[in-house]
Protein backbone atom coordinates (compact mmCIF):
# COMPACT_ATOMS: atom_id res chain seq x y z
CA UNK A 1 0.00 0.00 0.00
CA UNK A 2 2.93 2.48 0.60
CA UNK A 3 4.18 1.58 -2.85
CA UNK A 4 0.93 2.48 -3.99
CA UNK A 5 0.84 6.38 -2.01
CA UNK A 6 4.48 6.88 -3.51
CA UNK A 7 3.84 5.97 -6.63
CA UNK A 8 1.07 8.42 -6.71
CA UNK A 9 2.52 10.98 -4.83
CA UNK A 10 5.49 10.70 -7.45
CA UNK A 11 3.18 10.82 -10.70
CA UNK A 12 1.45 13.64 -9.22
CA UNK A 13 4.32 15.76 -8.35
CA UNK A 14 6.28 15.06 -11.49
CA UNK A 15 2.72 16.05 -13.13
CA UNK A 16 3.23 19.75 -11.39
CA UNK A 17 6.51 19.56 -12.63
CA UNK A 18 6.00 19.34 -16.46
CA UNK A 19 3.08 21.52 -16.14
CA UNK A 20 5.03 24.09 -14.48
CA UNK A 21 8.31 23.47 -17.58
CA UNK A 22 5.53 23.46 -19.65
CA UNK A 23 3.79 27.03 -18.85
CA UNK A 24 7.21 28.72 -18.58
CA UNK A 25 8.46 27.05 -22.05
CA UNK A 26 4.63 28.19 -23.84
CA UNK A 27 5.28 32.18 -22.00
CA UNK A 28 8.81 32.33 -23.00
CA UNK A 29 8.25 31.53 -26.28
CA UNK A 30 5.22 33.30 -26.69
CA UNK A 31 6.06 36.41 -25.14
CA UNK A 32 9.70 36.21 -27.65
CA UNK A 33 7.88 35.42 -30.94
CA UNK A 34 4.55 36.48 -31.31
CA UNK A 35 4.10 40.64 -29.75
CA UNK A 36 6.86 41.48 -31.91
CA UNK A 37 5.77 39.60 -35.08
CA UNK A 38 1.80 39.85 -34.85
CA UNK A 39 1.72 42.78 -32.41
CA UNK A 40 -0.10 40.60 -29.63
CA UNK A 41 0.02 41.61 -25.99
CA UNK A 42 2.51 39.28 -23.78
CA UNK A 43 1.59 37.05 -21.51
CA UNK A 44 1.97 36.30 -17.88
CA UNK A 45 2.85 32.85 -16.51
CA UNK A 46 -0.74 31.75 -15.56
CA UNK A 47 -2.45 33.31 -18.47
CA UNK A 48 0.41 30.79 -20.21
CA UNK A 49 -0.83 27.57 -18.44
CA UNK A 50 -3.96 28.14 -19.05
CA UNK A 51 -3.41 29.22 -22.53
CA UNK A 52 -1.71 25.33 -22.96
CA UNK A 53 -4.70 23.97 -20.87
CA UNK A 54 -7.45 25.50 -23.24
CA UNK A 55 -5.05 23.86 -26.20
CA UNK A 56 -5.23 20.62 -24.76
CA UNK A 57 -8.86 20.58 -24.02
CA UNK A 58 -9.49 21.59 -27.87
CA UNK A 59 -7.07 19.55 -29.47
CA UNK A 60 -5.77 17.30 -27.15
CA UNK A 61 -8.61 15.46 -25.97
CA UNK A 62 -8.50 14.52 -22.00
CA UNK A 63 -11.00 11.89 -22.44
CA UNK A 64 -8.96 9.79 -25.15
CA UNK A 65 -6.15 9.28 -22.76
CA UNK A 66 -8.06 7.87 -19.98
CA UNK A 67 -10.23 6.02 -22.08
CA UNK A 68 -7.33 4.17 -23.88
CA UNK A 69 -5.07 3.81 -20.69
CA UNK A 70 -2.62 6.34 -21.54
CA UNK A 71 -1.23 4.90 -24.93
CA UNK A 72 -1.92 7.84 -26.56
CA UNK A 73 -1.24 7.04 -30.70
CA UNK A 74 -0.35 3.59 -30.39
CA UNK A 75 -4.38 2.52 -31.28
CA UNK A 76 -6.20 -0.48 -29.93
CA UNK A 77 -3.83 -3.24 -31.38
CA UNK A 78 -0.92 -2.18 -28.71
CA UNK A 79 -3.68 -3.45 -26.05
CA UNK A 80 -4.65 -6.37 -27.85
CA UNK A 81 -1.14 -7.55 -28.33
CA UNK A 82 0.03 -7.17 -24.85
CA UNK A 83 -2.69 -9.00 -23.38
CA UNK A 84 -2.17 -11.55 -26.42
CA UNK A 85 1.37 -12.25 -25.08
CA UNK A 86 0.39 -12.65 -21.44
CA UNK A 87 -2.27 -14.76 -22.14
CA UNK A 88 0.44 -17.31 -24.13
CA UNK A 89 2.89 -17.24 -21.55
CA UNK A 90 0.06 -17.94 -19.33
CA UNK A 91 -0.86 -20.62 -21.33
CA UNK A 92 2.19 -22.18 -21.45
CA UNK A 93 2.91 -22.34 -17.89
CA UNK A 94 2.75 -25.71 -15.51
CA UNK A 95 -0.26 -25.50 -12.65
CA UNK A 96 2.90 -25.08 -10.49
CA UNK A 97 4.45 -21.94 -12.32
CA UNK A 98 0.59 -20.84 -12.00
CA UNK A 99 0.70 -21.42 -8.45
CA UNK A 100 3.98 -19.65 -8.41
CA UNK A 101 3.27 -16.72 -10.01
CA UNK A 102 -0.08 -15.85 -8.47
CA UNK A 103 1.34 -15.93 -5.03
CA UNK A 104 4.48 -13.57 -6.15
CA UNK A 105 1.96 -10.91 -7.48
CA UNK A 106 -0.82 -11.62 -4.34
CA UNK A 107 -0.07 -8.24 -3.41
CA UNK A 108 -0.21 -6.33 -6.45
CA UNK A 109 -3.59 -7.45 -7.09
CA UNK A 110 -4.74 -7.40 -3.86
CA UNK A 111 -5.60 -3.75 -3.94
CA UNK A 112 -9.05 -5.23 -6.58
CA UNK A 113 -10.41 -8.71 -5.33
CA UNK A 114 -11.92 -9.73 -8.31
CA UNK A 115 -8.19 -9.58 -9.98
CA UNK A 116 -6.81 -11.41 -6.60
CA UNK A 117 -7.38 -14.73 -8.58
CA UNK A 118 -7.98 -14.69 -12.23
CA UNK A 119 -7.27 -17.71 -13.56
CA UNK A 120 -11.08 -17.52 -15.20
CA UNK A 121 -9.55 -14.72 -17.40
CA UNK A 122 -6.35 -16.68 -18.73
CA UNK A 123 -8.30 -20.10 -19.81
CA UNK A 124 -7.22 -21.70 -16.83
CA UNK A 125 -9.38 -24.63 -15.51
CA UNK A 126 -9.08 -23.97 -11.73
CA UNK A 127 -10.64 -20.53 -11.81
CA UNK A 128 -13.81 -21.97 -13.56
CA UNK A 129 -16.70 -22.54 -10.97
CA UNK A 130 -19.28 -25.51 -12.42
CA UNK A 131 -23.08 -24.38 -12.58
CA UNK A 132 -24.23 -27.57 -12.09
CA UNK A 133 -22.77 -27.69 -8.28
CA UNK A 134 -24.12 -24.42 -7.35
Amino acid sequence: MKNIIKFRVTGFLTMLAAIAAFGVAAMLLWNALLPQIFSLPALTYWQAVGLMLLARILFGGLVHDMAHGGHRGRGDGYMLSQRNKLREKWMNMSAEERKEFMEKEKDFFKFHKDFSRFDHFFGGDEGKKDDKNE
